[in-house]
């Protein structure tokens, strides 16, 4: 076996880590996309209603969005290592329960469960990337992650759909147990420390509590962490109107789905691998500027072809690929910027930040969407209204900047 040069073991590395914690992001996916094949075999196991069945999602859901609040201050005080350790142990040892549930209730307390644990690696590895990486390294492995965690809602169905198939619903969480202790073993002996322990933050609820009020009262914070969740609310918009554009708008089948979902996800993963690529080469400014061309590109073809055209394939599908191109280009250096912000409170930082993307996804998904997907233009026009929303924030957010550094200069003068 040739030696490496130490170039090629310092890319090596880096990929190493850019897979461990794309794995570790997957697994919020991976725990709702998996077992939905399932839902009907569940069902009849468990004499349940498909609206309590719904429930099982809704307990996973609100457990992962109210512990996404603490994951990133956990994060800050232990140490981003033990915090993904356990949240895999508790992961684990929740799913081999929701494979060994016998009543509903059961599978409802191992899917909360569940919930409560899936996001540690998610936000607890956002931090660990800034805290390893800097300017366009930091963005490169960014965007890398960005790229494979892509990949999972459109594998993780198929993979639930053939385990069903094959060995029935319980041998879904028998693979996400095996998953959990899967990427417990990587980080186990893969994963460094990457917070020391003289920058770690006190677990106490006065420190703890200041902590949040300084970052909620940060503008530059808020325009910033508004700015990835508008962009993302235009893009999951389309997620959650999916049976209504297959079904009503485009008049295709259940086996079509395809048509829209593999057009966005593949725009996620090319807007990721363009971000990696441009990462040194662009200004993390510049880049975001490239991504808003694409969005505000896609939205413009959007509305002028629905304000003219009936809902058509591929027309109607295809600026929803070029959009999520546009954010998945645009989203990694704006959230560096965001974790940029507060050193000290990255993962707090990069809590606050999801929940925020996840409640404007679940308004799109829940009262924007009712509103607008009856009709293609409507659909458009939501796009359009998000991503100027998200525009707007960033605006501001470039206006603040730069007088900054303004009062810099003069200072410095």
């Amino acid at each position: 076996m040739r030696n490496l040069t130490p170039r090629q073991q310092a890319d090596r590395t880096t990929l190493l880590l850019a897979a461990i914690l794309a794995g570790l992001a997957t697994l919020a996916p991976f725990s709702i996309d998996t077992y939905m094949p399932s839902f009907p075999s569940i069902g009849r196991a468990f004499a349940a209603t498909p609206l309590e069945m719904q429930q099982t999602l809704s307990a996973y859901l609100l457990a992962f969005a109210f512990m996404m609040l603490f994951h990133g201050a956990l994060a800050d005080s232990f140490g981003r290592r033990p915090v993904i350790l356990v949240g895999l142990v508790i992961f684990a040892l929740a799913s081999v329960g929701c494979a060994l549930s016998q009543s509903l209730p059961q599978m409802l307390v191992f899917r909360a469960l569940q919930g409560m644990s899936a996001g540690t690696g998610m936000v607890a590895g956002r931090a660990m990337i800034r805290d390893i990486y800097a300017g366009h390294h930091a963005q490169r492995v960014m965007s890398m992650v960005t790229m494979i965690f892509g990949l999972a809602p459109a594998i993780a169905p198929i993979i639930g759909g053939w385990l069903e198939t094959g060995f029935g619903w319980r041998s879904i969480f028998v693979f996400l147990t095996l998953f959990a202790a899967l990427l417990y073993v990587s980080c186990y002996f893969r994963l460094k420390e990457s917070l020391p322990a003289a920058a770690r933050q006190p677990f106490a609820p006065r420190p703890l509590m200041l902590n949040y009020l300084k970052l909620l009262g940060s503008l530059r914070f808020a325009l910033l962490s508004s700015t990835i969740a508008f962009n993302f609310a235009g893009f999951f918009l389309y997620i959650a109107s999916a049976p209504a554009v297959i079904y009503n708008l485009l008049g295709l089948n259940a086996n079509q789905f395809a048509w829209l979902f593999v057009p966005g996800i593949s725009g996620v993963i090319f807007g990721a691998f363009l971000s990696g690529r441009l990462a040194g080469r662009l200004s993390p400014r510049r880049t975001v500027r490239y991504g808003y061309a694409a969005m505000f590109g896609a939205a413009a073809f959007n509305l002028a072809y629905h304000s003219m055209l009936p809902p058509a394939l591929p027309w109607t599908v295809l600026p929803v690929m070029v959009y999520s191109t546009g954010m998945a280009l645009a989203t990694p250096s704006i959230t560096l910027l965001v974790l940029d912000l507060f050193p000290q409170n990255r993962g707090l930082a990069a809590s606050l930040q999801a929940v925020q993307q996840g409640f404007f996804a679940g308004l799109a998904a829940g009262m924007l969407s009712p509103l607008v997907s009856g009709t293609g233009f409507g659909l458009a026009g939501g796009m359009s209204a998000l991503v100027i929303c998200g525009a707007a924030c960033w605006f501001g957010y470039a206006c603040i900047a730069r007088q900054g550094s303004s009062n810099q200069d003069e200072r410095a003068r």
